[in-house]
């Protein structure tokens, strides 16, 4: 009990920013409206039971007027006047259609609005550069957004309606079972309403026996989402791979490494299917027996002559009815057990971008200077592991100037300009950036962006922030003419280039945004060395302005600058090129 009592107290942690958003308004009257058309659908049941009692009675008595009346008019009875069966029917018919189609529309609405702030929270401050890098636990973020977000908004109000019917429709039979069966002596003592206290110890008994035996399963699936997306991730990545794989004929060890995660996935799920067999089991039997229960109980009032045909079927049917209500947990525990996982997944993923937020003013500090120099002011970096890579670094970078940072492989030069871009968690010190300025970080690997070949030149601005003939001209000096014509294709542009027209790709970018700084991390080394040189001259004589930082191992690079900075026993040197 407790921990259904943390579960829910997490769900609300993460239902109530919704409920009290700006679209609080129109959800709010969404909920009532469903909240209405649910306990309609109860006194339907209420009066169901009182006509089906009169149902059978006019079958017993064979009264065909009544019958008839119970069918297609309406029928005045013992309990009072009751509609025919083809205006109830009707009026359910309507309330269970738009029931479900306010359901879907509120959830869909709901879904929205917490993808949207899911994905503001995780974006912002680079939350989701920090988690991928101090919490590997929280595994699979895009399954977290894409699909947590759908279940838990499925389940919360399928679930929760589930339950507000059932509480009303228990009260509610509660009322009619209490008139209807009378008192039972037990043991010298007068019990009344005994067929109540029958459900209630009948539905005790069976949700003491569910919970004992599927407990299991809200561990187990939680772990079987983590494993199917861990498999999905390995697929896709040998999907983003191929050319890679294939290179190295590593088809065998990728065979391997899938199999191994998709056996991951398998023995979970044996787990699950002997868990839910067993759970099965006894909920099976459990309902096969509460179907003839009511009938047993309240049988004998009946043999002895005392109630007519349709008494003891509303007997029957609100005992099955009460019995139902309390046995809800029993018939949705593995429901309940799924959405208790989906409420923890995404607790722990809000969690963790809580705590990037929080530490988000940890390690280098990005301020904006006073000076139009880029100064490095007492920076020390460090790895996720306290090992330091650069310690008490001073210098200043100035406008126009041309830099090559050097230094053996691991050295921290890529680091450092992670920190200079403000997203190194690790570390302290203060880089004052150049107020106005604007910034260009070119890594190794370019990054081009799902869709036209157009949106990946222009990013991260739109693709009308540049002329048709900005964009053709940079392509064109990028050496990739031949591109012009599927400017506007949409395609995986990162699979479809090879390296080095990816890195073509992101110069001609940064030909386009004409950055005040221009940090390129071996942003030419899938080059050739004249094409290379022919860039860093392009650049020189197109953004005469732009100050240039390179990472770079080629000796023909330095001598498109003016000094270098060298990487040299944890110490950031300054030196001649």
């Amino acid at each position: 009990m407790r921990r259904l009592l943390v579960s829910l107290r997490d769900a609300w942690s993460l239902a109530a920013p919704f409920w009290r958003s700006e679209e609080r308004g129109r959800a709010l009257l969404m909920l009532g409206a469903l909240v209405g058309l649910n306990l309609l659908l109860v006194a339907l049941n209420v009066i169901n039971s009182y006509w089906g009692r009169e149902f059978f009675n006019s079958l017993q008595n064979k009264d065909q007027a009544a019958f008839l009346e119970l069918l297609l008019t309406w029928h005045e009875g013992e309990t009072g006047t009751l509609p025919g069966f083809i205006w109830l029917a009707a009026v359910f018919i309507l309330i269970a259609v738009y029931q479900i189609y306010l359901r879907m529309a509120l959830q869909i609405r709901w879904r929205r609005w917490l993808t949207r702030h899911y994905l503001d929270n995780w974006l912002d401050a680079r939350a989701y550069y920090r988690v991928a890098l101090v919490d590997p636990g929280t595994d699979n973020p895009d399954q977290r957004i894409a699909e947590d977000i759908k279940k838990f908004v499925d389940d919360t109000l399928v679930l929760g309606f589930g339950m507000l019917r059932n509480v009303v429709t228990l009260f509610s039979f509660i009322a009619v079972l209490w008139g209807l069966s009378g008192a039972m002596t037990v043991f010298g003592l007068s019990v009344p309403g005994y067929l109540v206290w029958v459900a209630l110890i009948y539905s005790v008994i069976g949700t003491a026996f569910a919970h004992l035996i599927g407990r299991r399963l809200i561990g187990l699936n939680f772990n079987q989402e983590k494993v199917e997306a861990d498999f999905r991730f390995a697929l896709v990545r040998l999907r983003e791979n191929v050319e890679g794989v294939a290179l190295y004929r590593g088809e065998a060890e990728e065979k391997q490494g899938l199999l191994r995660r998709f056996n991951g996935l398998v023995e979970n799920w044996w787990a699950i299917m002997v868990t839910t067999k067993q759970l099965t089991f006894f909920t099976a039997g459990f309902n096969q027996v509460a179907n003839i229960f009511p009938y047993v109980v309240a049988s004998p009032a009946y043999f002895a002559g005392s109630v007519p045909l349709g008494v003891l079927s509303q007997t029957a049917s609100s005992f099955g009815e009460v019995q139902g209500a309390l046995s809800w947990f029993v018939d949705n525990y593995r429901g309940v057990a799924e959405w208790r996982a989906t409420v923890a997944r995404l607790t722990g993923f809000v969690g963790a971008v809580s705590t990037a937020h929080a530490q988000q003013d940890s390690g280098v500090s990005t301020t904006p200077g006073t000076e139009a120099a880029l100064h490095l002011d007492n920076i020390t970096l460090t790895l996720p592991d306290g090992r330091v890579l650069i310690e008490g670094a001073q210098q200043k970078i100035l406008p126009g100037e041309a830099v090559l940072i050097a230094g053996p492989s691991g050295s921290g030069k890529s680091t450092l300009f992670r920190a200079i871009a403000g997203i190194w968690p690790f570390g302290s010190g203060t880089v004052h950036v150049p107020g106005g300025g604007s910034a260009l970080f070119l890594p190794q690997r370019a990054y081009l962006p799902l869709g036209t070949l157009r949106h990946a030149l222009c990013y991260p601005r739109g693709e009308d922030f540049f002329s048709d003939a900005e964009i053709r001209e940079a392509l064109d000096l990028a050496g990739l003419a031949h591109l012009a014509p599927r400017l506007d294709h949409e395609d995986t542009w990162d699979r479809r280039l090879s390296g080095g027209e990816q890195q073509r790709v992101a110069l001609a970018r940064a030909l386009l945004l004409k950055p005040d700084w221009l940090f390129l991390d071996e942003a030419t080394a899938s080059l050739d060395p004249e094409a290379e040189t022919r860039f860093y001259e392009l650049l020189k004589q197109r953004l005469p302005n732009t100050a240039l930082i390179s990472i770079a191992h080629r000796p023909s690079v330095a001598a498109f600058h003016s000094r270098a900075l060298r990487v040299r026993a944890g110490h950031l040197v300054a030196e001649a090129v």
